[in-house]
């Protein structure tokens, strides 16, 4: 009598999941590596794990309809004779003309401008559509020198030198031929229908004291009217954020690994870069040490999605936070509403991120006549300035409860880590005990 196992349930590969299996049969068959916009799919530490302790004894939380909890914020005041004045901490990151659409370069406008807070031009230049409808614009000045223009240095009302983005910092960008429209190859002086690669770095410096005389250059253009911000990406944001303070920047931008980008190869987004949560105690460490924190301005951006996630970083420290695909998903990226026209591009609405093949569904990231009517930029508009209003009063509410009357009052005392590695990257106590790994004992 022969003796037989009964049947078990075949076991998958953590190492070899499904998608990893998909991904060695797709790269075997093409030869070609993967490219796709968005940020980071793994999971990270992020604000997620850590907590805020609301007052009660010991703290005495605000009235929340009667007490007063400011949300302003000025950036760029250590050099510039205009320094920025927002309405909210909240600000709407880099994203170009050509990776976006028209319409919806300007509902980013109209939205940043109905909710008092600033947006960004991204690479490829400056459109009519952004300046005309954005109360504050801050200009990118990128690697590429893509629609670079002393007019527009001018006309705009910060300027921010770009040495890397957080889904690829040491990388340049991509826009693929499909999308160089007629409009966009004028703007960036490139042929028709030809992919763009930009380039992943400055072409006239390769260092610090070179940054140094670009933004002495910035400076005189503008007449030192404009703040002008460095970004770097979640690499190093110690000696990155303490290198731009060096070299005369009056706002740091460092961009977590969550972040998003047009497009990229996904190994990079996957794998090179930091946490956004990893980044920001060694950036407030720079400026402390110093003696710059408060004095040159910290905006923080990757992964920010309500909230919490604001008020979570403010209370690490930092002054400002940026959003980018969030804004996208407020204007109508991602829609399910579209759900059958990007089950035809192979995808489903909560996963597409082929941003850079130019047939968005929801007509945002195309140059696509067609899909791009299907933005209403007032609408748009009005969408991503309600959800800006949504996240400062959830960040509001979260200050009164810690007993803050400014969301810029709320600090590192305020928050506890649900996991070591968050209490390690944030330089917070595990809940339940006083411990900061790396910093004390139990």
């Amino acid at each position: 009598m022969t003796y037989r196992n009964p049947p078990t349930t075949p076991r998958k590969s953590a190492t070899f999941d499904d998608y990893t299996l998909s991904e060695i049969r797709r790269a075997a068959a093409t030869g070609i590596y993967d490219i796709r916009g968005g940020g980071a799919k793994r999971k990270l530490p992020h604000f997620d794990d850590l907590l805020f302790l609301g007052a009660s004894i010991s703290r005495y939380p605000l009235e929340g309809y009667r007490e007063r909890c400011d949300t302003s914020v000025v950036l760029g005041s250590r050099h510039a004779k205009k320094p920025i004045e927002l309405k909210i901490p909240i600000t709407i990151a880099g994203m170009s003309f050509g990776s976006l659409s028209g319409p919806a370069k300007e509902a980013l406008g109209r939205g940043a401008t109905l909710a008092g807070t600033s947006t960004t031009t991204g690479d490829g230049g400056m459109t009519e559509e952004e300046r005309g409808h954005s109360k504050t614009l801050v200009y990118q000045y990128l690697p590429s020198r893509y629609g670079m223009n002393p007019r527009d240095l001018r006309r705009a009302d910060a300027i921010e030198v770009v040495v890397g983005q957080g889904a690829k910092p040491g990388g340049g960008g991509m826009l693929l031929g499909q999308k160089i429209s007629d409009r966009v190859a004028e703007m960036r002086t490139l042929p028709k229908g030809i992919d763009q690669r930009s380039a992943s770095r400055h072409p006239d410096w390769t260092g610090p004291d070179d940054l140094e005389i670009k933004i002495l250059e910035l400076r005189e253009i503008t007449d030192w009217e404009k703040p002008i911000y460095v970004k770097v990406g979640g690499a190093r944001p110690y000696y990155d954020t303490a290198l731009a303070v060096k070299a005369g920047a009056d706002v740091v931008v460092v961009d977590g690994m969550q972040g998003g980008t047009a497009a990229t190869q996904e190994v990079f987004i996957e794998n090179v870069g930091q946490p956004t949560l990893a980044c920001i105690r060694p950036a407030v460490q720079a400026l402390q040490d110093l003696g710059m924190h408060r004095k040159v301005q910290l905006i923080v951006s990757g992964g920010i999605r309500n909230g919490a996630d604001v008020a979570k970083a403010l209370a690490l420290g930092v002054d400002a936070v940026s959003i980018g695909t969030a804004a996208l998903v407020a204007l109508g990226d991602n829609d399910p509403r579209w759900e059958a026209e990007y089950n035809e591009l192979g995808t489903t609405s909560g996963a597409y991120d082929d941003w850079h093949e130019g047939r968005d569904p929801a007509g945002i990231t195309t140059q696509d006549p067609e899909l791009m009517k299907r933005v209403d930029p007032i609408a748009a508009g009005r969408r991503l300035a309600n959800y800006l209003k949504v996240m400062t009063l959830e960040a509001q509410t979260i200050a009164r409860a810690c007993g803050k009357n400014s969301l810029h009052n709320l600090e590192p005392e305020d928050l506890v880590a649900l996991t070591i590695e968050a209490a390690a990257m944030a330089g917070v106590p595990l809940a339940g005990t006083n411990w900061i790994p790396g910093k004390n004992t139990f």
